[in-house]
């Protein structure tokens, strides 16, 4: 009955589900329908609106088309006639790399889309061969999925090649720049030495002058002129005193406001000194921003005024920058100077400074004069020949002022002067060897520079001469300006940090010493004649990166990668910490085993960080399997031993033979095991040094480990007595010493062993089992001592080393020794009957013979 009750409720629950199934099932249906409707719906009301968008989307992607078509038919064109000028083409370079740009960003859209998919159309299986066929709804879904990837994929093919062809025209156009540049600069013109050039020089450079003053006192002259001077003669009047006023009495202001702060003593003044000396080149500058704006609106100067008036700002930003340079670089005396030159020299330093500001100034006014009055490449060469010999005159001073290895040039300096200026500690440069160095190697190419420049000007090539020179001047002046920012930075990292001028010799500074040498280096290449068309083009390769298979390795993905890696790793050391401080001595691990733990989980976790960073960075590790391959090879021929050693390292790790803590033996070395690494195992001998072990050793070698799973070790101790001792009454002895001692252990018990008959002595050993093989050495030592302690006790001798020496032949050593005796006897005889015979005469004769061999030795 119980049974029958059962079997009909487990019926009634089955249909149950049954029926609540169904229902489910019904409800999803109903709401799938509903919901159909309505999207039909809205797309029957949408249609006209949705149809409307796409058309004017493609009528865009039309026109946007024709546009860039029409633009490359005319770079085609450009490019093969070859007529156009370098402006014109630096033009068009812009317009297609705007279309490049549009390309490059169309060729990666829908991206992810077309990966769907592909692996949708994957998962259908391949198609079948020909006759074959396959189910209707897997053809259908097929079908449309590589209508849908075809529908997508064509605009990304379509930008693809156009992508292509507009770098192919970039590269043209920039080669036709580039010939076209090297042309000029290679052109050889009229020698200005030759002096029959010179009369048409001074003539232009006269008339041009004469023109300008003409034109300047022809519109001053005007009756409009002077209705409009009268009409803004408050402005004028006020931008003419402000301006003015600012000129002439901003730099003594903005310098007794810095005497002022450096008069305060307070930390980091040379923080506010610092941009107090910004100030004095701001304030004039901005004198003459207002004197120039007086100008124009008083209208007093003709055509050529006005475009010279444009340019006179940035003149005299130059103007005032070099002198704000100059000051920076070679101090007063009393102060210390950023590039060591000798302390009386200072002035004239600074001085040639200014003389390369006016150079410079001059250069870029005879520039406008050229295109303004249209001069001569007579002209031209003669004029510009002037300056560049001005200018390599200004290097020769310079490197006549220069310094060795940190020495002061002693040519030009009164006798003792360059002495006393090199004893005098506050005026030796405090610039590093390699700042030094730097400076040095600097200045001579630069001197090699400025004589290479006029030689080429001689004869005929100043265009080159200019494109030498000029440059070497700015690079030098980069170079003090990099050297005068890296200072401040260290001044205002001294002041913030409170560290002073020792913050100068901080890691911190060398990190902004690279930096702004990395900044430096965009500004050398268009010193020395590099396009911004060309750098723009060299970042958007660098940010492009390269591409191995289908994988594009760019910087953005590599900054990924270690932004992310580098979260991963500090998540799993927090992790170890945590479990090797916190949660893990809280169990029943043994601590080898919680090392084990804490060690493979911290490879796991690198390892899942690095995953993770690489599928974040968007690289695909299937491309990638031919290089990882070849790597794989020669890891395994050349890097096999440290391979060896890590594999070793995770075996020692998982099965765990030795752990953290054990004590072992091992090629001879014992000791405990304090850490077990990637590639090897630190053990810790008795006499605290450390010996590092490679893991392969531990894995293929023979180890001994006294405490593997337990502490429990044997400890013995052999004992010898002497001959006539009742070994019976040993064994009872040191069988009581042994069962005494706390730390041996009763069960097993310990026991005496008479090994034998030694040499000397009856030999014993006592054989125990220890709780701790730890203490194997002070238990050991402890029953030396009470085996010591009972024997004496006991009068039971412990006998050393004793030998019987047995002659075979003592009559022969008896007979030997009388010999000698009778044989000492005779020579004793024979001496004293030698000296009985000597005579009186005799002994005279011998004494004065000594005497005389006294006297000849005083001789």
């Amino acid at each position: 009955m119980t049974i029958a009750l059962r079997q009909s409720a487990r019926v009634n629950c089955e249909a149950a589900t049954l029926w609540s199934h169904t229902l489910v099932t019904r409800l999803i249906a109903a709401f799938a329908f509903w919901l159909a409707v309505a999207v039909l719906g809205s797309l029957a009301v949408s249609g006209p609106v949705l149809a409307q968008v796409t058309a004017q989307v493609t009528a865009q992607q039309q026109s946007y088309m024709q546009e860039w078509e029409s633009t490359a038919l005319r770079a085609e064109q450009s490019i093969e006639s070859r007529r156009a000028s370098s402006a014109a083409f630096e033009q068009l370079r812009k317009e297609l790399t705007s279309f490049r740009q549009d390309f490059q960003v169309e060729k990666s859209k829908n991206k992810q889309r077309i990966q769907t998919l592909t692996n949708q159309i994957a998962a259908l299986g391949a198609a079948p061969a020909d006759g074959a066929t396959e189910p209707e709804d897997i053809a259908t879904l097929r079908n449309q999925l590589t209508a849908q990837l075809n529908q997508l994929k064509v605009p990304r093919v379509i930008a693809e090649a156009a992508f292509s062809r507009a770098d192919g025209l970039i590269s043209e156009v920039d080669s036709i720049i580039r010939e076209r540049r090297t042309k000029h600069l290679l052109q050889r013109g009229p020698s200005p030495l030759n002096p029959e050039l010179w009369p048409d020089a001074l003539a232009a450079l006269s008339w041009a002058g004469r023109t300008l003053w003409f034109e300047t006192k022809s519109q001053i002259g005007s009756d409009t002129t002077v209705e409009k001077i009268w009409d803004g003669f408050p402005e004028i009047l006020l931008l003419v005193l402000l301006g003015g006023f600012l000129l002439l009495r901003g730099r003594p202001w903005a310098r007794a406001m810095g005497d002022h702060l450096r008069g305060l003593g307070a930390r980091g003044t040379g923080v506010w000194t610092f941009i107090v000396s910004l100030l004095q080149v701001a304030l004039p500058l901005l004198g003459i921003l207002l004197l120039t704006t007086s100008l124009e609106v008083a209208g007093i100067l003709g055509v050529r005024g006005t475009l010279m008036l444009e340019h006179l700002p940035g003149w005299a930003l130059i103007l005032f920058a070099f002198h704000w340079l100059g000051d920076q670089l070679f101090k007063a005396p009393g102060e210390v100077s950023l590039v060591p030159f000798a302390v009386v020299r200072r002035g004239e330093a600074r001085l040639m400074i200014d003389l390369w500001a006016v150079i410079l100034v001059l250069q870029d006014v005879l520039y406008e004069l050229y295109q303004l009055e249209k001069t001569s490449v007579d002209t031209q060469s003669v004029l510009s020949f002037l300056l560049i010999v001005a200018a390599a005159l200004v290097f020769y001073r310079l490197n006549t002022l220069g310094v060795a290895q940190g020495r002061p040039v002693q040519a030009g300096l009164a006798p003792g002067a360059a002495d006393k200026s090199a004893r005098d500690p506050e005026q030796e440069t405090r610039i590093s060897i390699g700042a030094n160095r730097l400076f040095d190697v600097v200045r001579r190419g630069a001197f090699f520079l400025g004589f290479a420049a006029p030689v080429l000007a001689a004869v005929g090539y100043v265009n080159a001469a200019e494109a030498l020179i000029y440059p070497a001047i700015l690079t030098l002046l980069l170079l003090a300006v990099l050297f005068v920012v890296q200072r401040f930075a260290g001044d205002l990292y001294g002041f913030v940090s409170g560290q002073g001028e020792a913050a100068r010799d901080s890691l911190v500074l060398v990190a902004v010493g690279f930096t702004l040498s990395l900044i430096a280096l965009p500004l050398l290449s268009l010193i020395w004649g590099a396009r911004v068309a060309d750098m723009t083009e060299l970042w958007s390769t660098f940010l492009a990166g390269f591409q191995i298979g289908d994988t594009q390795i760019s910087p953005v993905a590599f900054l990924s990668f270690v932004v992310v890696f580098a979260f991963g790793y500090g998540v799993t050391r927090v992790v170890q910490s945590t479990l090797r401080t916190s949660l893990l001595p809280k169990t029943n691990i043994d601590p080898g085993g919680q090392n084990a733990i804490v060690s493979g989980l911290g490879y796991v976790g690198i390892f899942l960080a690095a995953l993770v960073a690489i599928s974040m960075a968007g690289l695909d590790l299937s491309s990638l399997a031919i290089v990882a391959g070849a790597l794989s090879v020669g890891i395994g021929f050349g890097l096999q031993t440290i391979v060896s050693n890590f594999v070793s390292g995770i075996i020692l790790l998982i099965e765990r033979p030795i752990s953290k803590g054990d004590w072992i033996e091992v090629g001879g070395l014992m000791g405990y095991v304090r850490d077990i690494s990637v590639r090897s195992t630190r053990i810790e001998t008795f006499d605290r040094s450390d010996v590092i072990v490679p893991n392969s050793d531990l894995i293929t070698g023979t180890v001994t480990n006294y405490t593997r799973g337990n502490t429990v070790g044997r400890v013995i101790v052999p004992v010898g007595v002497a001959y006539g001792t009742d070994p019976r009454r040993v064994e009872a002895i040191l069988n009581e010493i042994a069962q005494s001692h706390p730390m041996v252990l009763l069960k097993p018990a310990p026991s005496v062993i008479f090994q034998g008959f030694g040499a000397d002595s009856l030999d014993f050993e006592i054989r125990a089992i220890l709780r701790d093989v730890n203490w194997v050495l002070s238990v050991k030592s402890d029953l030396n001592y009470e085996i010591a302690a009972r024997f004496a006790a006991e009068e039971i001798e412990i006998p050393f080393a004793q030998r019987d020496l047995w002659i075979r032949n003592p009559e022969a050593l008896v007979a030997e020794r009388t010999k000698d005796a009778v044989a000492d006897q005779a020579a004793t005889s024979a001496v004293s009957e030698a000296t009985t015979d000597l005579t009186q005469p005799d002994l005279g004769d011998l004494q004065g013979g000594e005497e005389d061999g006294a006297a000849d030795s005083d001789r």
